[in-house]
């Protein structure tokens, strides 16, 4: 029995030794993987007009949700950490927030860092006009004082069925805790 457990030892130990010699020549970061070219592009504002407690009537966003104590209606401490608002924004082709629409922006995000401006987003397009029609859908995380920020594509509808990108978010313009503009570039490399 023991010459049995010696054996398999043995055929154990050599079998790792030439696992390790085999795996050892396949190097599965010496190819890096080539993206496709983009099947889209597009360009889209989005204008997010914060409640403040005064401008209900053309407020597009407000906070839901803040700290334990924090006042909803004016947005609370420095870099209002566990602060989730929901907005319903205009979005256009150009950075003009009085142009006509050709959508929506649907979605929340969330203030998620106690030491600098930091948040995550989730949302979707919902565009309807005669240039798109249907969904984008959007996740990840902004780190909202870097010039470009990347987020995820991660689906969509209609003439965006099941999309999958990137999109390039920076603030267009900024007015104080009441308004922000973003423009999107949203570049799609699958497309069908």
């Amino acid at each position: 029995m023991a010459i049995w457990n010696g054996r398999v030892l043995n055929l154990c130990i050599l079998w790792l030794l030439v696992s390790i010699v085999l795996l050892n020549g396949i190097d599965c970061h010496s190819r890096k993987k080539k993206l496709p070219k983009p099947c889209r592009n597009l360009v889209l504002y989005f204008h997010d007009i914060i409640y403040n407690g005064k401008n209900a009537g053309n407020a597009t966003s407000t906070l839901v949700a803040a700290p334990q104590g924090a006042n909803l209606t004016i947005m609370t401490g420095n870099y209002h950490f566990g602060d989730l608002a929901v907005f319903d924004d205009p979005i256009t082709v150009d950075n003009n927030l009085h142009s006509p629409p050709v959508g929506r922006a649907q979605g929340f995000y969330f203030y998620d860092m106690k030491n600098t401006f930091s948040a995550w987003l989730g949302f979707t397009f919902v565009l309807n006009s005669t240039d798109y029609k249907g969904t984008i859908t959007f996740g990840g995380a902004d780190p909202i004082l870097a010039k470009y920020r990347d987020i995820s594509v991660v689906g969509g509808t209609g003439d965006f069925l099941m999309a999958r990108g990137i999109a390039t978010i920076d603030t267009d313009a900024y007015e104080g805790d009441v308004y922000f503009r973003l423009r999107v570039n949203i570049t799609l490399y699958e497309c069908y």
